[in-house]
């Protein structure tokens, strides 16, 4: 009589993709750029700006770093180092020309939002107070952001709206360790993923594309994500795809404006569990090149770079 038997496969014991994902369109990110670090830290925040600079930070540990980068040039300058190690966490041009940068601050107990000039002078605090992942402006000069705080029992973070004012309104509460926060093209529908409970959150605003007076059913769960990691920042496309990169996993899923799953992106070396600090994409203007940032003890600070869906979205507030 034969006996079964469970046998591993070869990913089983690192990062598996899930059944239910398998079979969507896949493509292969390689390595473009090393980023020499002096200590280990996550990379984090790569966005472009009107020049078509790609910068990102190291986020983490006693590092805090900002790096901006020559695409054509691979030439890698870190213009700012913060001095106070507040933990930079992701990178937000302005159209005036400032750069702006989210902080979860050194230990996740007092956050920040802080803008710079493109060159590292004149940085200063815009925020204080929330622990601020990511946040991504408006075409009006406001911004949502993440208060990236809270998990499964007590669900206590959330998104908030800040006018070009200054005026702050709440968007959305008792979130659990709310992390990436997008806008679609039209402005309509504000893409959130909840980290620690491993959720897509899709927020259709008011007619008048305002962060208050939530229609009823306006918020929805489009997606739970699947396995270990957690979900991190997330991006759009021309055509409204959303790119969202899973930290712990080495890869990137992509959703239609709907909501669906429609692809995904491996990072290679991951089948042996390399490069899975998948944090954040972003898309070249004027291309379709995407850019992801990654991280691991083993092989250190990586930017990859494969194909997107579609071109860089230029209704971006960075471009208008």
């Amino acid at each position: 009589m034969s006996k079964n038997v469970l046998t591993y496969g070869p990913e089983d014991k690192i990062a598996p993709i899930p059944a239910n994902e398998a079979a969507v369109q896949t493509v292969v990110a390689e390595p473009w750029l090393k980023v020499e670090q002096t200590c280990f830290s996550d990379l984090e925040g790569t966005n472009f700006d009107r020049d078509g600079y790609l910068w990102f930070v190291e986020a983490g540990g006693p590092a805090s770093k900002l790096h901006k980068v020559n695409c054509d040039t691979k030439e890698d300058v870190v213009v700012f180092e913060d001095p106070e190690k507040r933990a930079m966490s992701s990178v937000k041009p302005h159209k005036n020309g400032r750069i702006f940068i989210p902080s979860v601050g050194p230990v996740f107990e007092t956050g920040y939002v802080f803008s710079c000039n493109p060159d590292g002078t004149d940085y200063k605090v815009e925020l204080e107070g929330p622990i601020v992942d990511d946040m991504c402006f408006d075409s009006k000069g406001g911004y949502y952001y993440t208060h990236m705080h809270g998990n499964v029992s007590d669900p206590d973070g959330g998104v908030y709206y800040v006018a070009p004012d200054g005026s702050v309104t709440p968007l959305l509460d008792k979130l659990c360790c709310p992390n990436g926060v997008a806008l679609s093209k039209d402005e309509k529908t504000v893409w959130i993923t909840e980290s620690t409970a491993m959720r897509l959150l899709k927020v259709t605003l008011a007619p008048d594309g305002g962060p208050t007076d939530i229609a009823p059913f306006a918020v929805n769960v489009p997606y739970y994500f699947t396995g270990g990691g957690v979900c991190d920042s997330c991006e759009i496309d021309d055509d409204d795809n959303l790119y969202v990169a899973i930290y712990g996993q080495g890869r990137v899923l992509v959703f239609n404006k709907n909501g669906w799953l429609i692809g995904q992106i491996l990072l290679k070396g991951r089948e042996t569990g390399d490069n899975l600090g998948v944090t954040h994409t972003a898309i070249r203007p004027g291309t379709n090149e995407l850019y992801i940032c990654t991280n691991d003890a083993k092989n250190g600070a990586w930017i990859f770079k494969t194909t997107a869906f579609a071109k860089a979205s230029m209704s971006s507030y960075q471009f208008r």
